[in-house]
């Protein structure tokens, strides 16, 4: 009875997200470039294998709207070149597939909030300001900054008719109230009330067009040595943002469910329901986070919901694809302005005033760069900012110190015995060596030097190379030199042939028993 009422509650949990996922399918479709059935057909693919083969159980996969904005960049990049395109969405979902094979799942928790938040809020904008257009009746454009330049012409121009569905279809999503939302989803009734709205009125309006409802033929990626330089940065900036939207849409579901989600194994599944995508022609996506939240609030639980999801929309492709080709895309310019604007990261923006201004200048930065410029910089500029704030977090929680008599255990006069104690406490790395070097250096004129790392968790090849050469410096100085560290590190120390410039007598594993021999 209780297995009937797991499978029940996945069924409906299923259903209720593919009922969300349709409306978004073809929007994302149309944005993209690619058109209506490129989106269903990658909610379709992605969702069936992702649900199958991934590490989130209750995961919704799909069109998303960073995926959807990558992907517009490629083709307007590619010249909706099919081939080239194909060969762009296959590596990229190698490129994942990769990614989770070298468990790099875990590490995307490391990457700073305000890259996130400027990367995802610069992807909101670009929704945004995309939609302009079709918002106004008029032909999308492919630039940001060229749509912000010819917007006084595209106002004059405004298709009124095509105008007044998009901002009924934009009042609909913002408004309808979330006791209705649960059960019918706001973009579903936009587009149920306004569809049969236009076609009885007979607005002049541009609509989605023909979506075949037959299987999609099959696409052969197409690579070659002149087009790899931009297909390979194009691939890695829809792995890298699939990888983020994906894993971070996990972390939600793993709050709602209070499980344990398996982010490299959801990884190669995200890139195998990708590079599937690729041979017919259908959008790569990612881990939706709205699609998500329904399907558990709904009742699924397990890959059964995920599975359903995909099927469903299926069905609705062969069987009612004819009843999409009449809706206004005026209407699904509504519906992403809504997407665009949810995309916004509204916690930042609240406390930005009072956030440290290192954070501030990374967000800005990345979002700057993810709006006017494109997002493969924004990607690369992300990834050396976060490397950047890591190192300094890390460098500011490691801490270089001389310790004086009263700090020991039992007291001893280093300066009768000419000796100082130099202590490091946190990463002693290419960040801290420089801050390592300067306290060395300010304690030369003793006999004795003992440097305490048994408190360092790694060395790398910097700070090893630091201290070899004041060791050097020291022995020079004939300053007898007494190292306390981990037994690893001894050994990690004399493979690096440290002992050409100390005597391995001199290793300490406590720091006690280095100061008896003073």
């Amino acid at each position: 009875m209780k297995q009937s009422f797991h499978l029940k509650a996945n069924l409906f949990g299923g259903l209720t997200a593919a009922v969300i996922a349709l409306p978004l399918a073809l929007a994302f479709g149309v944005a993209s470039g690619l058109g209506p059935t490129a989106g269903l057909y990658g909610a379709i693919i992605l969702g069936f294998i992702a649900a199958l083969f991934g590490g989130t159980p209750t995961q919704i996969s799909g069109p998303t709207g960073p995926m959807t904005v990558v992907i517009a960049a490629a083709v307007v990049t590619l010249h909706h070149d099919l081939g080239l395109l194909a060969a762009t969405i296959l590596l990229a979902g190698l490129f994942q597939m990769a990614f989770g094979v070298a468990k790099i799942g875990q590490f995307v928790r490391f990457v700073p909030y305000p890259v996130i938040s400027g990367f995802m809020s610069g992807i909101g904008m670009i929704i945004i300001v995309m939609q302009i257009n079709p918002f106004l009746g008029q032909a999308s454009d492919t630039s940001v900054l060229h749509t912000l330049a010819t917007l006084p012409d595209t106002l004059s121009q405004t298709n009124f008719a095509a105008f007044i569905l998009a901002m009924l279809a934009l009042l609909i999503v913002l408004f309808t109230p979330q006791n209705i939302s649960v059960w019918v989803p706001a973009p579903l009734i936009a587009l149920a009330l306004l569809t049969p709205l236009s076609m009885l009125f007979g607005l002049s309006v541009t609509t989605i067009g023909e979506i075949p409802s037959q299987m999609p033929d099959l696409i052969w990626p197409s690579f070659g040595f002149s087009t790899i330089g931009i297909i390979v940065p194009l691939a890695f900036t829809l792995a890298v943002l699939g990888t983020i939207d994906t894993l971070l849409t996990s972390i939600v579901a793993d709050s709602l469910t209070q499980t344990r989600h398996k982010p490299n194994k959801e990884l190669v599944g995200q890139g195998l329901g990708n590079a599937l995508c690729a041979f017919v022609g259908a959008m790569p996506g990612a881990g939706a986070t709205m699609r998500t939240v329904i399907n558990i609030k709904s009742g699924g639980s397990n890959r059964i919901s995920g599975v359903t999801h995909a099927i469903v929309l299926l069905l609705i492709v062969l069987f009612f694809a004819p009843l999409a080709a009449e809706i206004p895309l005026a209407v699904l310019a509504g519906i992403l302005i809504k997407v665009g604007l949810d995309i916004l990261d509204y916690r930042f923006f609240e406390i930005w005033k009072d956030s440290p201004r290192h954070d501030l200048g990374i967000m800005i930065s990345v979002f700057a760069v993810t709006v006017f410029i494109d997002l493969i910089s924004a990607v690369m500029l992300g990834i050396v900012l976060a490397s950047l704030s890591i190192v300094y977090r890390i460098t500011q929680a490691t801490h270089i110190d001389l310790i004086g008599d009263d700090s020991l255990e039992n007291p001893v006069d280093l300066a009768a015995k000419k000796a100082r104690i130099i202590k490091i406490e946190g990463a002693f790395f290419f960040g801290s060596s420089s801050a390592f070097e300067n306290r060395i250096n300010q304690a030369l004129d003793i006999e004795t030097m003992i440097i305490d790392i048994s408190s360092v968790p790694f060395l790398d090849i910097t700070a090893i190379f630091t201290l070899k050469d004041l060791l050097a410096t020291l022995n020079r100085a004939n300053i007898k030199v007494l190292i306390v560290a981990k037994k690893e590190h001894q050994t990690q120390l004399l493979k690096l042939q440290i002992a050409n410039f100390f005597d391995p007598d001199n290793f300490f594993d406590k720091l006690k028993n280095a100061i008896r021999t003073l």
